[in-house]
């Protein structure tokens, strides 16, 4: 005679105590039946009062459990012993999930959902796969699912755009291939943010920013931002929540014949040691992968050590003139590629103002006039080459010429203007004579 599932003499006898939760399902048989129906697309009927929340989405309680007992008995009629509610609820809740009262999502990162999110971030805390094949599957985007094509990006769209020449191109391109690490350095206005997204393009073939994550540093910005720390939630309770670089990481090792890209704007406005902690490591070149990984400080001592991928490139861009700025210490420059920028009112500029329809004669007064200002500032022996005034203030001129004289005055009134006054502050009558020269 068959011998009888566990729990079927507690369900023939009214009242019986229910078997413990040993008895009837395990954690790793729940998390099967949630696989299966996330692989599945499989409906499930909807729960009246309670659901269970797991990585951000909902699942109908009493379903799943039914779900998980039938694959654990191998039976796919059985009948979930236990009742919708309470005695549902408190087996899974014992089983480590979260059941919370039924309501509208909002957001993904509210509530019940946003802290049961940030507990599982937690716990898989790591860049390679999940811990499961299927796991991945379960965690919904939230962005739409419509097909989205990145728009290509060329040799040819660079050249056209970017005010270096080719053999400058190809140094920076090289510089990050071997080092995978790259910091564009020089004068405010000089195009180091434009030229970083650029040759993260080029390096993906496409204008794909799913494939990007850009940061800007500043004197707030902290190790628990970029890499792991405890932060607030909507409630006021603290909880572990991974940064910037682990989700980043995460999604580029599950992806690893293809390149991701992290772009930190302004790298010396942050305290950089502070920010980068283990990563002063790991973004070595030859410290990459699984082979190197290492446990963070506020991590668990059960979650998987973290490691940076290959395929994970990083470009930085550094303000050289910024007087509050500390410069980064030889340790770090030593992780990086270092690629120099500067002014460029040369062909590049008059190309774009004459594509732009502003007058040629204006062009070339702007042009002109600042190449001469460049060489004072760069002769003074108080400021250098990394106070000239970058190219960057002249890119965008109005659609109308007839406006282009009043926007170029207006441009050296108010931002070049200004900027002078703040050089030569203890010589104003030095910083007026050069916009005189200027407006003049």
């Amino acid at each position: 005679m068959p011998a009888a599932p566990p729990d079927s003499a507690a369900s023939a006898v009214p009242g019986a105590a229910l078997p413990g939760p040993a008895a009837l399902l395990t954690r790793e048989q729940v998390l099967r039946a949630l696989r299966q129906v996330a692989r599945e697309g499989r409906p499930l009927p909807p729960g009246t009062v309670y659901e269970l929340v797991y990585r951000g989405r909902r699942y109908p309680p009493r379903a799943v459990a039914e779900l998980a007992y039938r694959l654990a008995t191998g039976n796919p009629t059985a009948h979930w012993p236990r009742a919708a509610g309470a005695p549902t609820n408190a087996l899974l809740e014992r089983l480590d999930f979260t059941i919370s009262t039924k309501r509208p999502v909002l957001t993904s990162g509210s509530g019940p959902d946003g802290e049961e999110t940030a507990r599982q971030q937690a716990e898989d805390l790591y860049t390679g796969l999940a811990k499961d094949a299927g796991a991945a599957a379960v965690t919904e985007a939230a962005e739409p699912t419509a097909a989205y094509a990145a728009p290509a990006y060329t040799r040819a769209d660079a050249v056209a755009e970017l005010f270096i020449s080719e053999a400058e191109l190809d140094a920076a391109l090289a510089g990050l291939a071997r080092r995978r690490n790259l910091l564009l350095q020089g004068p405010p206005g000089t195009g180091k943010t434009f030229l970083a997204r650029r040759l993260a393009w080029l390096r993906l073939g496409a204008q794909d920013e799913r494939r990007i994550e850009l940061v800007q540093f500043h004197p707030s910005y902290g190790y628990e931002d970029f890499l792991l720390g405890f932060r607030p939630d909507a409630d006021g309770r603290f909880g572990l929540v991974p940064g910037v670089l682990p989700l980043l990481c995460e999604r580029a090792a599950a992806d690893p014949h293809r390149p991701y890209f992290l772009l930190i704007d302004e790298v010396n406005r942050g305290n950089v040691p502070r920010i980068f902690g283990e990563l002063l490591l790991l973004l070595e070149a030859d410290k990459r992968g699984p082979a190197h990984a290492l446990r963070l400080p506020y991590a668990p001592p059960e979650a998987p050590r973290f490691f940076v991928p290959d395929n994970l490139y990083v470009i930085g861009t550094l303000n050289l003139a910024d007087r509050s700025l500390s410069p980064l210490d030889y340790a770090l420059r030593r992780r990086f590629a270092f690629v120099a920028l500067g002014p460029q009112f040369g062909p590049p500029l008059r190309q774009l103002l004459a594509a732009r329809r502003v007058p040629e004669a204006l062009a070339e007064q702007l042009c002109t006039r600042l190449l001469a200002l460049n060489q004072v500032i760069a002769d003074d022996p108080e400021l250098g080459p990394d106070f000239e005034i970058g190219h960057s203030y002249f890119c965008q001129p109005p659609p109308d010429p007839a406006q282009a004289a009043d926007w170029l005055r207006l441009v050296f009134e108010q931002e070049i203007g200004p900027l002078l006054a703040d050089y030569w502050r203890e010589q104003p009558a030095t910083a007026a004579a050069q916009l005189r020269k200027l407006l003049a």
